[in-house]
């Protein structure tokens, strides 16, 4: 019973917890909660009424796209130029060391913690590998000053250099179309060593995605589960590059969904990109030269291949953020709530006492009321006025000072409660 005003202070505090969980409560929920403090019937009645809750007020949403379109806000000629935000995308994705162009796409989670169900969109996709094998060697009678690859880059004294260009060297990447861009890079620590040397090829091309995404913590995540692309879309007589992939990819019932890139904007990309990833560098002792800050990024990177798939990330994510004539992808919001999860076991002792507890009170009550005794309960006033008749002390013995002594005696004197015939009541000793 002691415990009684502890846990009723601590319910009258939980109801401001309840209303400090930053979303609206019922004003009802008050009078629960009151309710609850005042004895087990209320904490039951709290107890199925506040239950645990899934909810948000606003849905979650992530952006995709099914068009790509030439736009110039610079208010230049087309298709001589991109869209400033896709050059920001562009240099993004390649100075971004960390590689979290993932990170960068726009999402609305109200509560920090979303998923959302595989959705397709446009994107731009990427390719590279390894040709080194490719690199030639010019060799005078004691060292080899030229390195270069087949109607690609090349590289001369001195060494730690990088040069890069648009080429079409292997077969590797035949069968891909590189709408976006085809380059390779030859880079040497020494001029004289090809085993310092490393060729990569690249292809980056239009395609769509089947993509994963969940938020946890507030830090967004995605996954491509699966990729289409149709290499026969190559813009080459002025159309539009179309991407129609099967229903069973894209989850369309009925109609399957059009993708589609303009052939504008695809002519201004291409042009763009060849430009940007055309250059050479290197460093000479304590100096450096590069012919852009993206041919010295490319020169930096230790592992070219993701470098080139996160900038991929980066203009897939421009792309959606555009949005033209697509329907952001919905999913659901995950909330934390308070809940409380009753393990109805421990209540059985608890229970049983309460039990006997009431049978005990009832018991008394109708002995009480039975044998017509007063309601006199604990008070020390009854046995003042009542007991006066009692001789408890013998003059004939020692007095009783110690509790011992009036405990012994206490044991050996019988008592007994009677009603007087004057119908006054007294204890009197037997």
């Amino acid at each position: 019973m002691t415990m009684l005003p502890a846990v009723g202070a601590a319910i009258s505090q939980s109801k401001w917890l309840w209303y400090r969980q930053g979303k609206p409560r019922r004003l009802r929920d008050l009078q629960l909660f009151d309710d609850a403090t005042r004895g087990p019937i209320g904490a039951i009645i709290l107890l199925v009424s506040i239950r645990a809750r899934v909810s948000s007020e606003n849905t979650p949403i992530i952006v995709r796209s099914e068009l790509y379109a030439a736009q110039s806000y610079e208010g230049l000629p087309l298709p001589s130029v991109i869209d400033l935000s896709m050059k920001a995308a562009i240099y993004s994705g390649i100075f971004d060391i960390q590689g979290k162009a993932e990170r960068g796409v726009s999402h609305t989670c109200p509560s920090g913690d979303c998923e959302w169900d595989s959705f397709t969109s446009l994107a731009v996709c990427s390719k590279c590998v390894n040709i080194t094998a490719y690199i030639q060697k010019t060799c005078t009678e004691d060292r080899c000053p030229f390195l270069s690859l087949p109607d690609g880059p090349s590289l001369s004294i001195p060494g730690n250099q990088i040069n890069t260009s648009v080429t079409n060297i292997t077969s590797s990447l035949s069968s891909v179309y590189s709408s976006v861009l085809r380059f390779s890079s030859l880079v040497s620590e020494e001029v004289n060593s090809s085993q310092k040397a490393i060729a990569t090829e690249c292809s980056m091309f239009y395609c769509v995605q089947k993509i994963a995404a969940s938020v946890t913590d507030g830090v967004v995540s995605q996954k491509v589960l699966s990729t289409w692309r149709n290499d026969s879309a190559t813009g080459g007589d002025g159309s539009d590059l179309i991407y129609v992939p099967p229903t069973s990819f894209s989850k369309s019932l009925g109609k399957p969904k059009v993708f589609n890139v303009t052939h504008v904007a695809a002519k201004a990309m291409k042009s763009f990109m060849s430009e940007t990833f055309t250059g050479s560098g290197g460093l000479n002792g304590s100096e450096s030269a590069f012919s852009s800050d993206v041919i010295q990024s490319l020169y930096s990177t230790q592992n070219l291949t993701k470098r080139i798939e996160n900038l991929a990330i980066s203009m897939s994510n421009n792309i959606r953020e555009q949005n033209d004539s697509a329907g952001n992808a919905q999913g659901i919001a995950w909330e934390n709530e308070t809940y409380v999860h009753v393990r109805w076991k421990w209540f059985t002792f608890p229970a049983i006492l309460l039990f006997f507890s009431v049978f005990f009170l009832i018991g008394a009550i109708f002995e009480t009321t039975y044998r017509d005794i007063k309601v006199w309960k604990s008070s020390n006033l009854a046995l003042l006025f009542h007991g006066r008749s009692l001789e408890l002390s013998n003059h004939n013995q020692s007095p009783l000072n110690k509790i011992s002594e009036m405990a012994e005696r206490a044991n050996n004197t019988k008592i007994e409660l009677i009603e007087a015939p004057e119908g006054n009541w007294k204890l009197v000793q037997i």
